[in-house]
């Protein structure tokens, strides 16, 4: 048994660690045939990959897959920490799950992700949650047969969570949820401790692949016909920095982009590590989308020192202005929290007027939740949660106004986009532009997924548009 610790977690240093190729042992191949499984996924990106190689890995036990976790002889997990509404769902999910497991009693119950990181979540699953047969760590879900094997072998909990990241797997097996886009990991971890933030914790140090290893897969793509690939990384553009002298995040961007994939896309970005180098090639390229995630958290420098983000409001600006008159047509996103400790009247009024200035095209916006673990959680908050409820419904009437306005510019207009399939709305197709903008259509010709098709907007509203092929 291995328990998480966040001192351990929190050490970095210039320990090497191993790369290895992912190899299932011969006597859990295909041992579970008949056996069903399902898999819950909380969070981000970066989860959704991992559940992807996680049900790769548990088919080739000979697991298949059910649409309904009644169903199921294992339900698994795959947890996110970043929020607590998260961890709240992920564990009134194990409540359903604890009744569920009285009627089956060979149910097999699993918990992996951000979460298993959190020495909290395990003290409570080892006093509390006896009936999870295991819970997995981020570092070492490539273990993922073996834990389960011996959990029903040995029908004992077991926990198996390292605080320091392992080897850097390659190899992993994956099932695609998307047959024309697809997620490509280019680097794990990340060393930038904002105050606020478990994911250095969760996720580890900041470990990159090699350049090799990540063309070779966005070859293997295109060779399957995707036409879209999306750079993962807790922080992208740290790329390369723990691995090589004179080769980094922009290089690997130009690189990609001369292999001819119509789309690359990539998230997500800190400010910090964002260079010229990296605005240069975005614009060079048509086939790198005008589409960038630069989260700003605060429109106040003084909240942005207390939340450690190593950039000011100026430098932000500084840079969002760069970005947009280097990049043709480029449309930013964000992510904001408001109600961060120590956030006063004033500091909200300059977040709100940052948006004003930036006009972005998409935010993510949160009231600060405290995690466990991480510095905030000392900072005294003398905000009450009414004010901060007052201050989050305040900036979204901002935001959405803004968004509004902005996809109503785009009437008339049209515009490039990558069919997925069928919308909910009846005989229409849905996909996004190259800007990232969500688009219901028509077409009078059938269409397939991975198409790349003008698309005239016929209406806009906040979250989407609606238009017509042509």
């Amino acid at each position: 048994m291995h328990l998480p610790d966040y001192l351990e977690a929190r050490t970095r240093d210039k320990r090497s660690y191993n790369r290895i190729h992912f190899q299932l042992d011969d006597s859990i191949e295909k041992k579970y045939t008949g056996k069903k499984y399902f898999v819950k996924t909380y969070g981000c990106q970066m989860n959704e990959h991992d559940s992807e190689n996680i049900c790769a890995m548990l088919e080739a036990m000979g697991f298949s897959p059910v649409d309904d976790y009644l169903d199921a002889d294992l339900v698994l997990l795959n947890t996110c920490s970043i929020r607590e509404n998260a961890h709240n769902k992920a564990f009134g999910m194990l409540g359903r799950l604890k009744h569920l497991k009285v009627q089956k009693k060979d149910l097999i119950i699993g918990l992996c992700g951000c979460m298993a990181q959190e020495k909290s979540v395990c003290d409570e699953i080892l006093k509390d949650y006896k009936f999870v047969n295991f819970v997995l760590g981020t570092h070492n879900l490539y273990q993922l047969p073996e834990i389960i094997d011996k959990a029903v072998e040995e029908d004992k909990q077991q926990i198996e969570v390292f605080s320091r990241e392992g080897d850097l797997v390659e190899g992993l097996p994956v099932i695609r949820a998307n047959s024309c886009k697809a997620y490509v990991n280019i680097i794990y971890g990340c060393d930038k401790f904002c105050t606020y933030c478990i994911v250095p914790y969760t996720r580890g140090r900041e470990r990159s692949r090699k350049k090799e290893d990540i063309l070779e897969e966005v070859k293997e793509l295109i060779k399957d016909g995707y036409k879209e690939v999306t750079l993962l990384g807790q922080n992208v553009n740290a790329y390369g920095k723990d691995l090589y002298e004179d080769y980094n995040m922009g290089d690997l961007l130009e690189d990609i982009a001369k292999l001819d994939i119509p789309r690359i896309r990539f998230m997500t970005s800190h400010p910090w590590d964002f260079t010229d180098k990296m605005i240069e090639v975005i614009g060079k390229y048509p086939n790198i989308m005008p589409s960038v995630h630069l989260p700003v958290q605060s429109g106040s420098s003084r909240i942005l020192k207390l939340m450690g983000r190593r950039y000011t409001r100026e430098s932000y600006l500084e840079l969002f202005h760069k970005i947009k008159d280097t990049v043709p047509g480029v449309c930013i996103s964000t992510d904001i929290i408001v109600g961060f400790p120590g956030e006063e009247e004033e500091d909200f009024l300059e977040t709100m007027s940052l948006v004003e200035e930036c006009q972005f095209d998409n935010a993510f916006t949160f009231i600060f939740s405290q995690r466990e673990g991480t510095p905030a959680c000392k900072l005294k908050d003398n905000t009450t949660l009414k004010e901060k409820e007052d201050r989050l419904q305040r900036l979204n009437e901002v935001v959405n106004r803004i968004f509004l306005e902005k996809n109503k510019q785009l009437e008339g207009k049209v515009l490039k986009v990558l069919v997925e399939g069928t919308s909910e709305k009846k005989d229409m197709y849905f996909g996004y532009s190259e800007t990232n903008k969500l688009i219901n259509f028509t077409s009078e010709k059938d269409l397939l997924c991975g198409d790349i098709v003008s698309v005239e907007i016929t209406s806009a509203k906040t979250w989407s548009l609606d238009g017509k092929c042509v």
